[in-house]
This record gives structure tokens, C-alpha cells and sequence, in this order.
């Protein structure tokens, strides 16, 4: 087998650590956007609240470090705060 330069291991080592980074931090945004839609359609509004800013921090964060694209960031936040304006004028 050829010989692999030091190099090339040292970048493959930083790519799957940030990998890795970058995989937990989308999935904590998914867990936290999964958290608030439960919650709006049990129809827990301060709950709702509460948890609709945690994802959207965790989102600014993720657009911020460059994890998901910054539109993508807007878009879902602009989703969610639809679904939670929606939950408040039903009550």
C-alpha cells in the first residue's frame, strides 16, 4: 500500500472532527424544532414559547458557524413563528 503522507492524515483527522461537530449540532436543531411543533399541536402556548426561542438561538447559532445556510436559517425560523402565531390566535 502507498505510503500516506502526514498531511493528508492530519486533514482527515480535522474533516471528522468537524464532522462530527457539524452532525451534533444539526441534529440538536432538529430535536429542539421537533420539541416546538409537539408542543404547538398539544396547544401548550408558554411552553411553545420557551422552546420556539431555544431552536431559534440554536438555529442563528448553526447559520452563524456555517452548519446550514443563513436563508435556510430564516426560512425555518419563519415556519415555526407562523405555527406559533397560529396557536396564539386560536386562544
Amino acid at each position: 500500500m502507498a505510503h500516506k503522507a502526514s498531511s493528508a492524515e492530519k486533514r482527515h483527522r480535522q474533516s471528522e472532527e468537524r464532522r462530527r461537530r457539524n452532525k451534533a449540532v444539526k441534529s440538536s436543531v432538529r430535536t429542539s424544532a421537533k420539541k416546538f411543533v409537539l408542543l404547538a399541536h398539544k396547544k401548550e402556548a408558554p411552553e411553545a414559547e420557551t422552546a420556539l426561542k431555544e431552536m431559534i438561538q440554536k438555529l442563528d447559532s448553526a447559520a452563524r458557524k456555517g452548519i446550514i445556510k443563513k436563508n435556510a436559517a430564516a426560512r425555518k425560523k419563519s415556519r415555526m413563528q407562523r405555527l406559533f402565531n397560529t396557536l396564539k390566535a386560536a386562544q
